[in-house]
């Protein structure tokens, strides 16, 4: 199978590049600014390029940067989700669309969200990837969404490469512990996006790694793992910020489990993540 992958030069993008060859698939990197979803002449370039299968990784992930830019959010993240969509619908391919627990409100604060749960977006990334998936279903009903959270990956810039950074800068953090959800390690997720596309199942699918934690929980893991566990990390229960995130928006995965995909324990992937960064 020849995957294309939008949105190749993400974090995601490239763990997609390294990860499913090992599944035995080909990969067609594609990426800005050659490849913009906005733009919607990319649906004709889609088919015309005719892969065996479509992930579409590619997003403004700029959480406070939608809130100042909601157009642009809506471009990339709605109307961009909706001309991939149509395009695998034109070619009668898999299409995986990457979406995010930023589409519930986290006010629930008791158990993680099942995949049918009600949505509510707080922010306008939410509200832009909540459309997106609405517009993808609707142009696509055979589609998979996969929705995930807590992204970091090898080479990117995320909460953990911050977290180091911040420690080696300051000597010391302060991390809230008012936000609960699932750090996941995108090799992992990028393999179980692998092995869903080989899955004839359609809709929406919760792929994180198992367990939560807040984000005060996190950067202590993170810490202790890059060898600075004797950085002090005060918990505090607010950070100023642009965009209101889900306060408890831990997903569960249940669709996905049941066809037998399942992500380790977050505590599990970020050793490993760590171990490959020293292998690199």
């Amino acid at each position: 199978m020849t995957v294309a992958i939008l949105g190749a030069n993400g974090q995601l993008g490239r763990a997609l590049a390294r990860r499913l060859p090992l599944q035995g698939h080909a990969v067609l990197p594609l990426a800005r600014p050659e490849w913009d979803v906005a733009d919607t002449g990319i649906v004709g370039r889609l088919v015309e390029l005719r892969p065996s299968a479509l992930v579409n990784a590619a997003a403004m992930t700029n959480v406070d940067g939608c809130e100042r830019e909601p157009e642009r959010a809506s471009q990339v993240n709605g109307q961009g989700a909706e001309h991939v969509a149509r395009a695998a619908a034109e070619l009668g391919i898999p299409l995986v669309h990457v979406s995010t627990d930023y589409v519930f409100d986290g006010l629930n604060n008791e158990t993680p969200y099942a995949e049918d749960a009600p949505t509510n977006p707080l922010s306008v990334y939410g509200a832009s990837k909540l459309d997106g998936e609405q517009r993808v279903l609707a142009a696509y009903p055979q589609a998979q969404i996969a929705r995930t959270a807590w992204l970091y990956g090898l080479g990117g810039r995320n909460f953990v490469t911050r977290m180091v950074q911040l420690a080696d800068e300051r000597g010391s953090l302060s991390i809230v512990t008012t936000e609960v959800g699932n750090p996941t390690f995108c090799d992992d997720l990028a393999d179980a996006i692998g092995q869903l596309m080989a899955r004839p199942a359609a809709g929406i699918f919760h792929l994180v790694n198992e367990g939560y934690a807040s984000r005060w929980e996190f950067a202590r893991a993170i810490l202790a793992q890059a060898g600075r566990g004797h950085v002090p990390v005060q918990p505090i229960d607010h950070y100023p910020r642009p965009a209101r995130p889900p306060a408890f928006a831990p997903l569960a995965n249940t669709r996905a489990a049941a066809l037998g995909i399942r992500l380790r324990p977050w505590p599990d992937a970020l050793a490993a993540y760590f171990a490959a960064l020293t292998e690199a």
